[in-house]
């Protein structure tokens, strides 16, 4: 596993623009403030692009892929066509399965049941997308925060409504695969639930 997956703190960034159909996030050490991962969709076919206008978006399938600076893949994040809930599939930087996501139906506020490769219910996603504040529980236990409010080091990058910041618990082990289920819900938030 990539050792900057180790750290407890990013700075997510979205990258903003009228005509954007794909999803593109940076992610920064907000210690150095040095751009870490990066996010994107490269493969988005030109029908899906179209779709991303339309008030069938949240239903467009995607493909995104979060990388190191140099182009290394970490994590690829694959949903294809949904029509009342999202199952999104989490695959290693090798194409190995990590798990998959799958959207509760119906639920207020948005929520995820997040799976492992053997179908084990590893936390939940529990949230309020109007108010962008998320957390991964099982059960008591909080595995990572999400939320838009940010104080510390780095808050000169924090400057928009489409930044946020992801918290993981120091109790979440290095190098677990949680920590990359972790990172590739908080990238699926916007595309699934919000939007």
């Amino acid at each position: 596993m990539t050792g900057i997956l180790n750290n407890n703190i990013f700075l997510i960034k979205e990258h903003v623009g009228i005509f954007k159909a794909a999803n593109n996030y940076d992610v920064y050490d907000p210690k150095t403030g040095n751009i870490v991962m990066e996010c994107r969709e490269p493969n988005l076919g030109f029908i899906t692009k179209m779709l991303r206008f339309t008030d069938y978006k949240t239903m467009t399938p995607f493909d995104v892929q979060i990388c190191t600076p140099d182009g290394q893949r970490i994590v690829r994040i694959e949903r294809g066509i949904s029509i009342f809930v999202s199952k999104v599939t989490i695959s290693d930087g090798e194409g190995k399965s990590l798990g998959y996501f799958q959207q509760k139906f119906l639920s207020i506020g948005g929520k995820f049941d997040i799976y492992d490769n053997q179908d084990r219910l590893v936390c939940q996603l529990k949230g309020n997308w109007v108010g962008w504040d998320f957390r991964f529980m099982d059960g008591d236990n909080e595995f990572a925060h999400i939320s838009k409010e940010w104080g510390g080091i780095g808050k000169e990058l924090f400057t928009s409504a489409d930044n946020y910041v992801l918290e993981i618990s120091a109790d979440v082990p290095e190098n677990h695969p949680v920590r990359k289920l972790i990172l590739a819900a908080v990238m699926c938030i916007d595309m699934v639930l919000k939007e």
